[in-house]
């Protein structure tokens, strides 16, 4: 229903509500010819007489009675469609449900959900963990407006299905157990590990190791597979191997392990990305997230710039 037919019901109400065309046309500020207009309009669109003219006023015709339940709901529902939708623009209503790899979920991205959450309480919001090529899969699903994923750099995706929102570039560290014979170093070289096992997360990480882009021409060598974080302490404390470890999970670092930096010529990197569907408006509930991440990113960097002092 366009403005125009939405006038005419409002019109039609405030007639039949007051029995009278000046009354109505007082309440709404129209002129009496404007509102005899709009009635006389109505009337023709829909073949038949509304309103009987009486000598002081109006009263409805059988037909009339008959539209006016009809003409109240529409202009209720449509009240409540505009209170609804200004609702979500502002932040009042709504939900959002977020995905994220696990170590962006060690910090990063709990850090923006609560914030987001303290400044939108009534948006009902969620979080599931999972590898980004699941993700994805959820985000194409529709089963989540937003996803927090990483990968060497956005080649990586394709973008005519994905929006890409550059969240950060994540530097690799390398984890050695405390006794390694590099442990005191501040920076190393990959070169100096290529005989050392790798402890990796899935069997495929030894081509996309962590999803982050490698120095060419290493190849690390990869003989221990420990899906889990736990278990991948586990195995470097145990002097099993040493493992490239993400930036982001530096936090949860157990004593008994050390994390080396790489050199510059080594820089080991991978992107974090926010990814939504390309081609779906995104609700403003994923623009405050997002924004909520970037914040995240910019108190990380602040705290991890004091850190780094002497």
């Amino acid at each position: 229903m366009d403005e125009m037919e939405t006038r005419w019901l409002e019109t039609f109400r405030a007639v039949a509500v007051t029995g009278s065309i000046s009354a109505a046309a007082r309440s709404l500020g129209y002129t009496q010819s404007a509102v005899s207009r709009q009635i006389g309009v109505l009337e023709n669109e829909l073949a038949t007489t509304l309103f009987d003219r009486l000598p002081r006023g109006v009263t409805l015709t059988a037909a009339g009675q008959a539209l006016l339940p009809h003409a109240e709901a529409v202009l209720e529902r449509l009240v409540s469609a505009r209170v609804e939708l200004d609702d979500l623009a502002h932040l009042r209503s709504g939900r959002l449900r977020v995905g994220a790899f696990a170590t962006a979920i060690a910090e990063l991205v709990p850090q923006a959900l609560a914030r987001f959450r303290a400044e939108h309480p009534q948006i009902a919001s969620s979080l599931v963990e999972g590898f980004t090529p699941d993700l994805l899969r959820r985000l194409d699903a529709g089963a989540a407006e937003v996803v927090v994923v990483s990968a060497p750099d956005r080649r990586s995706f394709d973008e005519s299905r994905y929006t890409l929102h550059h969240v950060l570039d994540e530097p690799m560290l390398l984890a050695v157990p405390r006794s390694h014979r590099l442990a005191g170093r501040s920076t190393v070289h990959l070169a100096e590990f290529q005989d050392e096992p790798f402890v990796v997360g899935s069997a495929a990480d030894d081509h996309e190791l962590l999803r982050a882009r490698l120095p060419a021409g290493f190849r690390p060598r990869v003989d221990i597979v420990a899906a889990g974080w736990t278990a991948k302490w586990g195995c470097v404390a145990a002097g099993l191997g040493v493992a490239l470890v993400p930036s982001l999970v530096v936090r949860g670092t157990p004593s008994d392990i050390v994390l080396l930096r790489l050199h510059a010529d080594d820089e080991s990197v991978r992107q974090v990305f926010a990814a939504t569907s390309a081609g779906r408006s995104a609700p403003p509930a994923v623009t405050a997230f997002i924004t909520a991440l970037d914040q995240a990113v910019d108190r990380r960097g602040t705290v991890d710039h004091r850190r780094d002092r002497p």
